[in-house]
């Protein structure tokens, strides 16, 4: 009986060390993996780095903060854009490196983790989250407007980048 108990506990632990769990939505973690997903998708990459990511005010690159409202604005992470061979490439997902953003080229965008969820399963787009206050930003308000194509797709990334509820910690 021992010996079947041992073998049954030694399964468990390999199918358990076999599982990884995601890391909570918005932490520095799951921040490096939406942007590993934005270079994947060639509307992000292509039509971003067609005038977006020009406007960079000659730094070379665009910041984006993001946060669940829910979990406080404590608690943010950063991806920067950089233009690369006429594209937009994130460069760097995780904690913010960047504490002074310029509104005329970065952005800060927050939602309830409900309303990530929702905007991350296609269930509207910036529009609508926009138009309803389920999605509030700072930034570029007429940029924002003209790229609002990537833009959804952008959203998607709560959708494609695995989550969990639990708050993030700094």
């Amino acid at each position: 009986m021992h010996k079947i108990l041992t073998g049954i506990l030694a399964v468990a632990g390999i199918l358990a060390a076999g599982t990884t769990q995601a890391a909570p939505l918005m932490s520095a973690e799951w921040a490096a993996k939406a942007c590993e997903s934005f270079n994947s998708n060639p509307i992000l990459t292509n039509e971003l780095g067609e005038k977006w990511i020009k406007n960079n005010g000659g730094r070379g690159f665009k910041i984006i903060h993001m946060y669940r409202t829910d979990c406080g604005d404590k608690v943010k992470v950063e991806m920067k854009i950089v233009p690369q061979g006429g594209k937009a490439i994130c460069a760097y997902g995780g904690k913010v490196m960047n504490t002074h953003l310029n509104d005329d080229m970065d952005y800060v965008m927050h939602a309830d983790t409900k309303r990530w969820h929702e905007m991350g399963a296609g269930e509207y787009g910036p529009m609508r989250a926009m138009m309803f206050g389920r999605l509030k930003f700072e930034g570029p308000k007429g940029e924002a407007m003209s790229v609002m194509g990537p833009f959804e797709q952008f959203l998607l990334l709560p959708g494609k980048v695995p989550g969990e509820a639990a708050c993030p910690s700094n």
